[in-house]
């Protein structure tokens, strides 16, 4: 099945949401970034978490970014999505290892750690909006759902889930992200909250053959479920040599020369995707030119 993210409405517009199911693009940033299993899981659940919010933006140029930061083994995550749901993103510290946790799973919250969460929304403004929260549970899904009613004031459910196989791939990824209107029923929101915690895991759901649409209208059976958009999600880079090219000459004359000195090709490496680009010397010889 093809990666995508579907959102809508439900009871009479006093709910909206999004569902995604991911496999794909999670299992293309582990092989990029050759993760550990736990950094997989941790990189897929921001991956998707990062995917339906960029979806949730009204320009093509606007930009969500996602920074988890911890003092656990991984360190931290970076995840940048665009209006398009085109996502991409790494782990600090990609082939960490770490027991599983208590229950037999894969144990992100110890590999995060105690940090913050920060989610940075470029919207073509003079100034990007920026908002913080300490993480909670350093599960992700958990810190979201806490960021958006602190930060946006929107009471919000977020499921996010990366199931493995025995072999290290990606067996199954995706989550959701139900947000109430200021105008919900408190008959909604009560009926809400039970089906909400009799749900197991997103993924259990998934592994089970359910769609991110019949997961929706599971849980919000009876509330008149309206889908407005099914959009593809992937992870997609748009770093180019270029681009890097561009960043070597930001350096400044002297740095590029020091480079020139050495005699010898430099590679330069994406964070996001770990593509690498290698200049000789004399595309340096250009590049010192161009600078300041």
């Amino acid at each position: 099945m093809e990666d995508y993210i579907v959102r809508g409405m439900a009871a009479n517009n006093q709910v909206r949401f999004f569902a995604a199911y991911s496999r794909n693009l999670v299992e293309e940033a582990r092989q990029r970034h050759e993760t550990s299993p736990v950094a997989t899981a941790a990189l897929g659940r921001l991956l998707t978490a990062g995917a339906m919010m960029g979806s949730m933006c009204k320009n093509d140029t606007d930009l969500v970014t996602l920074t988890v930061r911890g003092d656990g083994p991984i360190e931290g995550l970076t995840v940048t999505a665009d209006a398009k749901a085109n996502v991409k993103g790494y782990a600090y510290n990609p082939v960490v290892i770490i027991p599983p946790s208590w229950a037999g799973k894969l144990d992100v919250g110890a590999a995060i750690g105690y940090g913050t969460l920060t989610v940075i929304k470029d919207l073509g403004l003079k100034e990007p909006y920026s908002g913080q929260v300490n993480l909670c549970t350093s599960e992700i899904a958990e810190d979201l759902t806490y960021y958006f009613a602190s930060s946006e004031q929107i009471p919000t459910s977020v499921a996010l889930g990366v199931l493995m196989n025995k072999n290290n791939t990606v067996r199954q990824a995706g989550g959701f992200i139900i947000q109430l209107m200021p105008f919900a029923s408190e008959e909604l929101i009560t009926a809400l909250e039970k089906k909400l915690a009799d749900f197991s895991s997103i993924t259990s759901h998934l592994d089970n053959g359910e769609t991110p649409e019949q997961i929706i209208e599971a849980l919000l059976e009876g509330y008149d479920v309206t889908y407005t958009d099914r959009i593809p999600t992937r992870f997609y880079c748009n770093c180019s040599k270029e681009r890097v090219s561009s960043a070597v000459v930001s350096v400044g004359k002297a740095e590029i020369q020091k480079m020139i000195n050495d005699g010898e090709e430099i590679e330069v490496n994406c964070h996001f995707c770990n593509s690498h680009y290698k200049f000789s010397v004399e595309e340096l010889k250009e590049l010192y030119e161009a600078a300041k």
